[in-house]
């Protein structure tokens, strides 16, 4: 590689050895650095209660979710936005929700987009729910690859099947690179082929010698309750005790483990749980929990591939994991609950209902929609090896605005503020590294909620709700009140006027219309 002596005076040979050697030692430095940029791996699931996986309380079968907790960090205090659509758009672009016009528009950059830029391969395996056309699919967002759905929902077995509960029986959009699948073959499982395909990312990235960024988007559990005979077989029968006996049992869990401070009161069902006893299909009913809980090993047994493959393909020692889900468990009927459709299989579309979203939820109130803590707190979860301390805890506040920042920071990259021709709102979001480093960091003033008349706002120790239900503002101190139990809002009117005054500045903010305040 260096130069040779043929007839060159000796200095100036040196001299140009010295500039093979600095130019050499660049590339070498250059392709050192690039090897040291972590892959990154984002998890998330659809639907799925604060307690359901066993690192948080549940009885369900997640050994590989259990896994990344035990050689990772667990947070107790980390925020989604209450709805799928939402949370989703959050989580790519490091913004609140902007509620006018498109959740994904021209002034936001998504994650991948950013990383686009350093170089880094960009896939997405499973459910985007932020638009199916132009120019909103995870193709004009930054997406080098994708498979999976651009819907809210779709058959597990088959998606191509129309939902039964939608006006005219709409068909979901799946495909793969904007190129739509009508067809699929016997014995296709969503979920399976998710995890197949998130596989094959990361040895088609590894195979080009390039950092990836892998999301992973599960739909389940989300409805309809679909799931592998042989799974739902495992679980039938164990939820016959009905759901309270179900959340005590994962309260109990918790509070052995040290998630929660036992001091919190476990609150009484919900308004739209009905008593358990009462129930005159109770088979039925424990039918639908043991659908859900097979949906959600199917999906662990789907991460422990991912890990697997990482490990067969030498980068999970530089791969950044996180798992997550959008929200908390579903109380939601679309189809009510009837007993003539069988759950698990593919002719029909169940779910589970708000007493068993109730258990899903422990210890917290109410579920997906609301802003009370179940609905928007979420299991998160992060393994870097040598980097994240095994078996550790974070107990900072988080939220889900914060994902992009902290991708940025893994990867030395830079946030814009223009992409392309456009101005780019700056990030609400705070990189998460400090924590993920065992440190701490300056957090956010306040975080802000809302959906379909839902409202919260959460400033330090204290918590502001508005149900639409309730329709009053209830003031909650949440770190010694996480469980919401006890209302402090006629005790502090004056905090109570502050509060939602800042709420309806951040609605105005956002573009959020709001007809009174």
């Amino acid at each position: 590689m260096f130069v040779a002596d043929e007839g060159i005076p000796k200095m100036k040979r040196l001299l140009l050895n010295l500039c093979v050697a600095v130019v050499l030692s660049t590339v070498a430095f250059g392709y050192a650095a690039a090897e040291e940029r972590p892959n990154i791996v984002l998890i998330m699931c659809d639907d799925m209660g604060f307690s359901d996986i066993g690192c948080y309380g549940g009885e369900i079968r997640t050994p590989n979710i259990d896994r990344l907790a035990q050689e990772g960090m667990r947070f107790t205090q980390f925020y989604n936005n209450a709805k799928c659509t939402t949370t989703r758009a959050s989580l790519v672009t490091g913004l609140y929700p902007r509620r006018t016009g498109s959740l994904l528009n021209s002034e936001m950059v998504t994650i991948p987009e950013v990383l686009g830029q350093s170089g880094y391969h960009n896939v997405l395996s499973g459910k985007w729910h932020l638009g199916s056309r132009a120019p909103h699919r995870p193709s004009d967002r930054g997406f080098d690859r994708y498979y999976g759905l651009l819907d809210g929902c779709c058959n597990f077995h088959d998606p191509s099947m129309p939902d039964p509960d939608f006006k005219g029986g709409r068909v979901r959009w799946f495909g793969e690179d904007d190129e739509r699948m009508t067809s699929f073959p016997e014995g296709f499982y969503t979920t399976d082929a998710f995890s197949d395909y998130a596989c094959e990312a990361i040895q088609k990235s590894v195979e080009a010698e390039k950092p990836f960024f892998l999301h992973v988007c599960y739909t389940a559990p989300h409805y309809p309750l679909h799931a592998k005979p042989e799974d739902i077989a495992h679980y039938r029968g164990k939820y016959l005790d009905g759901w309270s006996n179900l959340r005590q049992k994962r309260y109990e869990r918790q509070l052995e483990m040290g998630l929660f401070d036992p001091s919190w009161e476990l609150p009484p069902p919900d308004p739209e749980v009905g008593d358990w006893e009462s129930q005159a299909n109770q088979e039925y009913m424990d039918h639908l929990m043991a659908t859900y809980a097979a949906m959600i090993e199917c999906m662990d047994r789907g991460i422990g591939q991912i890990l697997t493959t990482l490990e067969d393909q030498g980068v999970s020692q530089n791969t950044v994991v996180m798992f997550l889900s959008d929200n908390g468990g579903c109380a939601e009927l679309p189809g009510g609950l009837d007993e003539s459709r069988v759950p698990g299989a593919k002719e029909y579309y169940t779910c589970v209902g708000p007493g068993w979203a109730y258990a899903q939820n422990t210890p917290f109130r109410r579920y997906k929609q609301w802003v009370h803590e179940g609905g928007i707190s979420t299991p998160f979860i992060v393994r870097w090896p040598q980097r994240v301390a095994e078996n550790s805890w974070c107990r900072e506040v988080g939220h889900i605005i914060d994902v992009l920042p902290t991708c940025v920071e893994l990867v030395g990259g830079e946030y814009p503020s223009k992409y392309g021709e456009e101005d780019i709102h700056p990030t609400d979001g705070i990189s998460l590294l400090p924590l993920f480093e065992g440190k701490t960091r300056t957090g956010h003033e306040k975080l802000c909620w809302e959906w379909s008349g839902n409202r919260a706002i959460r400033r330090g120790d204290m918590k502001l709700c508005w149900d639409k239900k309730v329709r009053k503002w209830e003031l909650y101190n949440i770190v010694n009140d996480r469980t919401e139990m006890n209302d402090l809002a006629s005790e502090h009117p004056e905090l109570v006027a502050e509060m939602s005054r800042q709420w309806f500045d951040w609605a105005d903010e956002t573009g959020l219309r709001m007809r009174t305040k």
